[in-house]
């Protein structure tokens, strides 16, 4: 899709930083560090500038040199008669700070450092490029690198970059954090005639960041999909309030590097020990709205669909195909991305029925047969687009012996001209359908080589299709207890305890209105059988220490407790177990608890993201909950809808609902206990890390109790 100049953003919209739009859209580009010499960067960023088609004054900077590629030369930035709106800087980098500070005093609005040698490479260069951002940013100049490949914008055109070729213009805007990665996918593009609106290889990040790129291409009416390879992000909080913004009114496709690298810090508690960087990082994607994908392939397939086609109304494909085979492929795909084959109308089937052939499948996927021309193709795709039901189609084509897919493709072509409903294809093979894919491309139709891989893509459509129509929340604010909850915190921070006991940590979520049982901490064995005889038979006794963590590990719990006797007996045991197995403990009381009635158990909890800050987790609770991992994940601050959606995520969903005979959970009253435990971690950000496990929940009206807490404290 070729993009206009007239799609450019809205300059004036107050989202905008006009500095960072000289990125993109300068007025007049220098290049410091030009050279003669074809085998330098200097040469190769000049050449690219000046055969890009840049419309403004090009500068080279250089002071051995008069002329450089047949256009004058100038010893600095500051000794160019006109102004200067980007910069690029190619010059040694021992050099690169008094460059900068050239620029600053020109007032060039943007730089794009390419030099390597920086923060990659260790403390002083880290050092160094403070010093560049602070001198930058004393001036307000925006800074993109250092360490990167450049940019290419095709809607002004700009290549101010090394890359070895300038793409053809397409609605996708794509940035990278790896400028080897980045290359390499401009070349495989080219090979595919895959366009971009914008290419950005984002270095070091030492100021522009991919937040910053996200603000920008929200209101660029050249971009239709933002696509990015990360491997990390600066500002957790901040690319989530962009991305939830940007999402809006932008598909956003991430692929997002390090998967599996392994956390090192220690944690006390299961959700601690679950909730990894790269969970966080899928449930911040998943509250902002971002498609985050698991492969290049992925990244670029959706990407593609996202830049040529309208968004399906709902989550029904259509197939049209020559071949059963790859469309049993494409029906089994469609049910891994929760898609559902249409149900054609009883007047469409029978018309299908009247204009294919007797062997034609005229049931969805509809099957044209493997001689079918492209009348067969024609009259299959109108029928289908005139059918009120469906919101996609999948055309599929394998070369057989009667196959013309030229002139099929031209039908697949004409046939997108005339409907609002996204049309992509799978025309199969390779030599024999080349010069037919070369037309769907031109007549912007994609084509995937597989049917699971355009699956795939209609499957992330439709997925942000949804996301579209969700309606903008807020999250709940409760009326809770803060004071209580500040007072048990700052007893524990000022005796240096990290961990509260049992006895405290329960405290804190009652005082967020979370039920727990009625419970009192008992000193001696009086205290404990009186309180056991206020509370009501049967209870439960646990030990109270911030020092055990695991308290039935140490012999420090005992249950199903009927009697004074049994309490006494219950309370020598546990003093004498601790005593043996915990002898350095400290020891607050022995908590007396009412015993919670049966129900399900559930573990709500929470730990501290490097990059999010606090991540929440639900799940079925119990002493496995580690092993099992049937979890979900969502960066605090929740909605009524985040709290719902964690509940229906995990696989166990059935057992809350009711399974084999078992009465349904109150799912209200625990949406409501993981909003209240939200709101907690908002209010005190020292809450390192939080387990109610088990949280039972009860059959409506009912709700749940929290039974056992944990709690941390950052110090």
């Amino acid at each position: 899709m070729v993009t206009k100049r007239s799609e450019r953003p809205d300059e004036r919209h107050p989202a905008f930083d006009q500095n960072l739009l000289a990125l993109f859209a300068p007025r007049s580009v220098a290049v410091v560090g030009a050279s003669r010499d074809p085998s330098k960067l200097g040469y190769l960023v000049l050449r690219n500038v000046r055969t890009s088609g840049f419309p403004g004054p090009i500068y080279p900077v250089n002071p051995g040199a008069r002329r450089i590629q047949g256009l004058p030369a100038y010893p600095s930035v500051v000794s160019i008669p006109s102004s200067v709106d980007l910069a690029i800087i190619v010059v040694p980098q021992p050099a690169v700070l008094s460059v900068v500070r050239d620029c600053a005093a020109k007032r060039v609005r943007a730089a794009i450092i390419i030099t390597s040698g920086f923060r990659e490479t260790g403390p002083l260069g880290a050092k160094a490029e403070e010093e560049i951002v602070s001198v930058a940013r004393s001036a307000g100049m925006r800074v993109l690198g250092p360490n990167c490949l450049g940019i290419i914008d095709t809607v002004t055109p700009l290549n101010a970059s090394f890359a070895a070729r300038m793409p053809s213009p397409n609605g996708i805007a794509f940035m990278s954090q790896s400028g080897a990665l980045g290359a390499a996918i401009l070349d495989w593009a080219a090979a595919r005639d895959l366009g971009f609106s914008k290419f950005v290889s984002l270095g070091n990040e030492a100021d522009v960041t991919e937040s910053d790129l996200l603000r920008v291409w929200e209101y660029d009416g050249s971009v239709r999909v933002v696509s990015a390879y990360l491997e990390g992000i600066s500002d957790g909080g901040r690319f989530r309030r962009v991305a939830s913004e940007a999402t809006r009114r932008r598909p956003v496709v991430i692929l997002k590097a390090g998967r599996t690298a392994a956390g090192s810090r220690a944690v006390v508690s299961h959700t601690g020990a679950l909730a990894g960087s790269d969970a966080a990082y899928s449930a911040a994607f998943r509250q902002a709205g971002v498609i985050r994908v698991q492969s290049l392939e992925e990244l670029f397939d959706s990407s593609l669909a996202f830049s040529s086609q309208p968004l399906p109304s709902g989550r029904e494909l259509t197939i049209v195909t020559n071949a059963g085979g790859p469309s049993i492929v494409a029906t089994d795909a469609a049910e891994m991305h929760g898609l559902k084959l249409t149900p054609l109308t009883h007047r469409t089937t029978d018309e299908l029925r009247r204009q294919l052939p007797p062997a034609a499948s005229v049931t969805n996927p509809i099957d044209v047969l493997g001689d079918a021309g492209p009348d067969l193709y024609r009259a299959a795709i109108d029928l289908v687009l005139a059918d009120p039901r469906g919101d996609a189609l999948l055309v599929i084509l394998t070369p057989q012996l009667k196959t013309d897919a030229e002139d099929t493709a031209r039908v697949v072509v004409e046939a997108h001209r005339q409907t609002n409903r996204p049309i992509i294809a799978c025309f199969m093979g390779s030599a024999g359908v080349r010069s037919a894919i070369a037309t769907l491309s031109a007549g912007g139709i994609p084509n995937y080589p597989f049917p699971e891989r355009a699956v795939a893509a209609l499957g992330a459509m439709a997925d942000y299709a949804d996301l579209k129509k969700r309606p903008t929340e807020r999250p709940r604010r409760f009326t809770v207890d803060q004071t209580r909850v500040r007072n048990v915190i700052t007893k524990a921070r000022a005796a240096g305890r990290p961990n509260l006991d049992s006895f405290e940590a329960a405290q804190v979520v009652a005082a967020y209105g979370i039920p727990i049982p009625r419970a009192a901490l008992a000193r001696s064995l009086d205290q404990a059988v009186q309180a056991a005889e206020e509370i009501g038979f049967p209870v439960v006794l646990k030990v109270a220490s911030p020092d055990i963590v695991h308290k039935s590990e140490v012999g420090g719990v005992r249950v199903g407790i009927q009697s004074p006797d049994e309490v006494r007996r219950a309370y020598d045991e546990i003093c004498a177990a601790v005593a043996v197995r915990a002898p350095s403990a400290r020891i607050d009381g022995i908590g007396v608890w009412a015993m919670a009635r049966a129900g399900t158990e559930t573990i709500v909890g929470l730990s501290v993201d490097p990059t999010f800050g606090h991540v929440l987790l639900f799940g079925l609770g119990g002493i496995f909950v580690e092993v099992i991992k049937d979890v979900s994940f969502r960066i605090v601050p929740i909605t009524s809808a985040d709290a719902a959606e964690m509940i229906r995520e995990i696989r166990a969903f059935p057992v809350l609902q009711g399974a084999r005979g078992r009465p349904p959970s109150d799912l209200s009253a625990i949406s409501d206990v993981l909003e209240r435990v939200s709101q907690l971690a908002e209010d005190f950000p020292e809450i390192r890390e939080l387990d109610i496990n088990p949280l039972v929940a009860y059959p409506p009206p009912r709700g749940t109790l929290a039974v056992d807490v944990r709690l941390s404290l950052s110090l």
